[in-house]
């Protein structure tokens, strides 16, 4: 018997455009521990998709081991990292400690060239750069013109939610590839990258 759930509980079946990479794991909410574990540890007492006050966590749907667990799709509505959810977490499956949105680690964002108007050369555009609540330090201006996402991303799909032209696709942290035609990730300041981790090579 499934554990029980809120009656209320939103569920995450078919939303959003970045699991249109089926294979993608889902991104979880701050403070989340590795995905094996997270379905183990996760009890589905849904205390975390209550506490959130802008509606961004959900259910996940489906049949596997994974369903009724919290997740989120950014393009529908992104995590504002006001990071209330760890605390409230019983089970371990959030770290109730985390309290520091810059460690959130939830995914990361990847610009994808071919839609991004500053690389189609369409028009001159910062939305995903102004909006980020980690502005310059988790996207930066490469050039002084051009937005890059960096290691400091945390995945909060806040970018991916405002971009006029859908040029953002957020990835769970423990996806194994990015897309082809993604704008390499650079490295946070004082920070250095394995050469895969820093490439917009498909893995």
């Amino acid at each position: 018997m499934d554990d029980p759930v809120p009656a209320a509980a939103p569920e995450a079946e078919g939303r959003g455009m970045s699991r249109v990479f089926l294979s993608s794991p889902a991104l979880r909410p701050p403070g989340a521990v590795k995905e094996k574990e997270f379905v183990v540890r996760c009890i589905r007492c849904g205390q975390c998709v209550e506490i959130c006050p802008h509606g961004t966590l959900v259910f996940k749907g489906g049949f596997g081991r994974d369903r009724h667990t919290p997740m989120f799709e950014p393009e529908d509505t992104p995590c504002y990292l006001c990071m209330k959810c760890p605390p409230v977490c019983p089970s371990g499956a959030l770290d109730a400690s985390l309290t520091d949105m810059r460690r959130a680690h939830m995914g990361r964002a990847h610009i994808l060239r071919n839609r991004c108007h500053n690389y189609t050369g369409a028009t001159m555009c910062m939305t995903c750069y102004d909006r980020c609540p980690l502005r310059a330090s988790a996207i930066i201006l490469a050039d002084g013109l051009t937005p890059a996402v960096t290691s400091a991303c945390t995945g909060c799909g806040i970018c991916a939610h405002v971009c006029p032209v859908k040029a953002v696709v957020v990835l769970s942290r423990e996806a194994h590839w990015v897309p082809g035609d993604a704008v390499p990730t650079l490295p946070a300041e004082g920070e250095t990258m394995p050469p895969h981790h820093a490439t917009g090579d498909a893995r």
